[in-house]
C-alpha cells in the first residue's frame, strides 16, 4: 500500500511539474523572428578634455553617467590638443525597410557620427532625422532597403501581469534576451527632463547600461515599448525599469519625421495632488483629481473658463486619479484639439470644454508676467491694488522648497515689498535690484503675509 502511494506522488508531482512547464511561456521562436531587426547603436563625439592623462573625463558624474545608459566608460586617450574622442553604445530598432529606426534620445545626443549595426555585422552611418528630449525619442535613417522590420503593437492594449521580452546590448553583450512581465502602466516619473509627460510602462525586465533604445516585445512578437529608464542605486538593474510606450513613441516619431518637432497639449495651469484633508474641505469623498491651483494669464485653461480651486476629475474621457495623471493625458492630445473636462466646483460636478493649447518650447516662458530667478522663486505683479491694506510689492506665486528664499521663511503667496532695502513695486523692478545684489555676503528682504510685514535675511551664497 505505502509503496502504491508513493507511486501516485511522484506521478503527481511530475504531472503537475509538466502542467507548469508547459504553460509557462517559450521565447525561442520571437527571440528568432525579431532579433535581425534589433540593432546595435555606437555614438562617438570629440570632448574637451579636463584630465590629460586620466582615464575618462576627470569627472565621476560624467563617466558613472556614460557608463550607466551607455555601458562604456570613455576610453583613455593620449592627449591631442587637449580633446579626445568618446564613445558608447545602446540599442535600437527598424521600423521600415526603407531605413528608418528608433532609439533613445540619450544614446545619440550630441553625438558626431553614429555607426547602426545590424545583426549580421552589416554597418551603416546614420542620419538624425529628429529628436524629442522631452520623450527620450530619436529617429534615425541609415540608407538601405529590404530591411528586415519589426511588427509594431498597441501598448494601449498592455495588460498589468502580462509577459514581456526585451532584446538589446546590455554591457555591449549584443542582441541579449531578457524577459518579465508588465509591473505598472502610466507611470509618471519626473527626473528634470519634461518625462512627467510619459506614460512610462513598467516591467520587472531585465535593464542594464546598453538596452537603452531597444525594443519591449509582447508575446505576439510586436514592439509595445522601447527600453529607456531603470531605477537604480549601483548604477545597474534593480527589478524596476521603464519604457515608452509605442503608441507615444510612433506618435513622437510621425511628427518628427513631418514637422522636425513635436507639438503636445498644454492648459497653462498649476496643478496640486489631493489629500484627504483637502478632499474634505473641497466636499470629496474620495482624495482623487488634480486640483489647480494657479492658472496662468490668457492660457487655454483662463479662455477656457477654468478656475483655481477647481478639481479636474476627467480629461478628454480619462479619469484622473492622481495630479500626475493630467500633464500625461492633456500631453498626449494635439494642440488645437476641443474636448470636455469634467470638474468639481464648489462642490458640484460641471463639464466645461477646452481648446487646448500647445506647450511651449520652454515651459517656463508659458508665465508672461513672471520671473525665476536665483532665490528660487516665481514672482509676479499684483492684479488687484484698490484692496484694503494693500501693499504694494510683487507677489510670490512659487517657492522652490530647496531655494534660499525658502529657506529664509519665503512662502506662496507672500508679498515682498522690498529687497536690500531698496523699496520693490513690480517684477521689473524686482529683477534689477536682484540683478545687482552682491552674492557673496547677506542682505535683506521685505515680506508681507496677511498684512504683517517682516524683515527676512537672504544669505545668497548659500
Amino acid at each position: 500500500m505505502l509503496k502504491n502511494k508513493l507511486v501516485l506522488i511522484t506521478f503527481l508531482v511530475s504531472y503537475l511539474g509538466f502542467i507548469e512547464s508547459r504553460d509557462l511561456p517559450n521565447f525561442s521562436d520571437l527571440a528568432e523572428d525579431a532579433s535581425p531587426a534589433v540593432v546595435n547603436i555606437t555614438s562617438s563625439r570629440v570632448v574637451k578634455d579636463r584630465n590629460t592623462y586620466g582615464r575618462g573625463f576627470g569627472d565621476p558624474r560624467y563617466d558613472e553617467f556614460f557608463e550607466r545608459f551607455f555601458g562604456q566608460q570613455p576610453r583613455p586617450s593620449v592627449p591631442r590638443e587637449n580633446q579626445r574622442p568618446v564613445t558608447s553604445t545602446g540599442s535600437g530598432f527598424i521600423i521600415s525597410s526603407d531605413g528608418y529606426l528608433l532609439t533613445n534620445n540619450h544614446v545619440i545626443e550630441e553625438a558626431d557620427e553614429i555607426t547602426v549595426s545590424l545583426g549580421d555585422r552589416r554597418e551603416y552611418k546614420a542620419e538624425v532625422v529628429g529628436t524629442d528630449p522631452r520623450s527620450d525619442v530619436a529617429l534615425l535613417k541609415i540608407e538601405a532597403e529590404n530591411l528586415p522590420i519589426l511588427k509594431i503593437g498597441k501598448s494601449k492594449e498592455l495588460r498589468v501581469g502580462e509577459w514581456v521580452v526585451a532584446i538589446g546590448s546590455p554591457f555591449q553583450l549584443r542582441f541579449s534576451v531578457t524577459s518579465g512581465i508588465v509591473s505598472a502602466k502610466g507611470r509618471s516619473i519626473p527626473n528634470g527632463s519634461d518625462s512627467t509627460y510619459v506614460p512610462f510602462i513598467q516591467t520587472d525586465v531585465a535593464i542594464n547600461p546598453g538596452n537603452s533604445g531597444g525594443p519591449l516585445f509582447n508575446l505576439e512578437g510586436e514592439v509595445i515599448g522601447i527600453n529607456s529608464q531603470i531605477y537604480t542605486r549601483s548604477g545597474g538593474y534593480m527589478g524596476v525599469s521603464f519604457a515608452i510606450p509605442i503608441d507615444y513613441a510612433m506618435d513622437v516619431a510621425d511628427q518628427l519625421k513631418e514637422n522636425g518637432y513635436v507639438a503636445r497639449g498644454w492648459l497653462g495651469v498649476s496643478i496640486q495632488e489631493i489629500t484627504s484633508e483637502l478632499a474634505e474641505a473641497l466636499e470629496m469623498e474620495v482624495p482623487k483629481g488634480a486640483l489647480i491651483s494657479q492658472i496662468i494669464e490668457d492660457s487655454p485653461a483662463e479662455k477656457s473658463g477654468l478656475k483655481e480651486e477647481d478639481v479636474i476629475l476627467f480629461f478628454d474621457g480619462e479619469e484622473i486619479f492622481y495630479s500626475a495623471d493630467l500633464p500625461l493625458t492633456v500631453g498626449a492630445i494635439r494642440p488645437g484639439s476641443e474636448v470636455n473636462a469634467m470638474v468639481l466646483r464648489n462642490g458640484k460636478k460641471k463639464t466645461i470644454k477646452v481648446s487646448v493649447g500647445e506647450l511651449p518650447v520652454d515651459p517656463e516662458l508659458a508665465f508672461d508676467n513672471t520671473e525665476r530667478n536665483i532665490l528660487g522663486l516665481v514672482v509676479e505683479n499684483q492684479s488687484n491694488n484698490d484692496q484694503r491694506n494693500f501693499i504694494e510689492g510683487v507677489l510670490v506665486t512659487q517657492a522652490d522648497t530647496q531655494g534660499i528664499a525658502y529657506r529664509s521663511g519665503i512662502r506662496r503667496g507672500d508679498i515682498i515689498y522690498s529687497l536690500a532695502r531698496i523699496k520693490v513695486k513690480n517684477v521689473t523692478e524686482f529683477k534689477d535690484i536682484l540683478s545687482e545684489l552682491d552674492t557673496e555676503r547677506n542682505t535683506t528682504i521685505g515680506v508681507a503675509r496677511n498684512g504683517n510685514k517682516r524683515i527676512l535675511s537672504l544669505n545668497l551664497s548659500k
